[in-house]
């Protein structure tokens, strides 16, 4: 496993926001917690990059997440921006990008600037402020009983 996937593994499982921590050979795949349909978080090898997405295969979740982003107008990398700062990290977030993939799940992913990929720290602030954002949008954190 990746060393920086290996350090994030223990922040991950101490920062106790997910409801579970899986390990495979290329990623982290946190599931999230509270949410009423299977999604998860991942923090992902890809040759020399880490990539950081959330993943579903409920298209109403996703869906929940992008009315939620149209009703309050504000960019998704705007909010994962505010949840970063809040980490401690400074910089702006990359641009996310919103498709459904080949395994027919939504996904929302950006790759991790360089100078974070080989950082831990930096590594794990993505994962955690992706967490935090989205946990606040859609039906992600339990929703609101409608």
């Amino acid at each position: 496993m990746n060393p920086v996937l290996q350090s994030v593994l223990s922040q991950a499982n101490a920062r106790g926001v997910f409801a579970k921590v899986e390990v495979m050979p290329d990623r982290l795949r946190c599931h999230a917690k509270g949410c009423p349909e299977p999604a998860w978080y991942e923090l992902a090898s890809d040759g020399d990059a880490l990539i950081v997405r959330f993943a579903t295969p409920d298209r109403w979740l996703s869906e929940s997440i992008e009315s939620d982003l149209m009703h309050f107008g504000d960019p998704l990398e705007e909010l994962v921006e505010e949840e970063l700062a809040e980490l401690g990290w400074k910089g702006k977030s990359p641009t996310i990008k919103h498709f459904r993939d080949d395994a027919k799940l939504y996904t929302f992913e950006n790759i991790l600037p360089a100078d974070v990929g080989n950082c831990a720290d930096s590594a794990a602030k993505f994962l955690f402020a992706y967490e935090a954002a989205f946990r606040a949008l859609g039906d992600v954190g339990g929703g609101d009983g409608d």
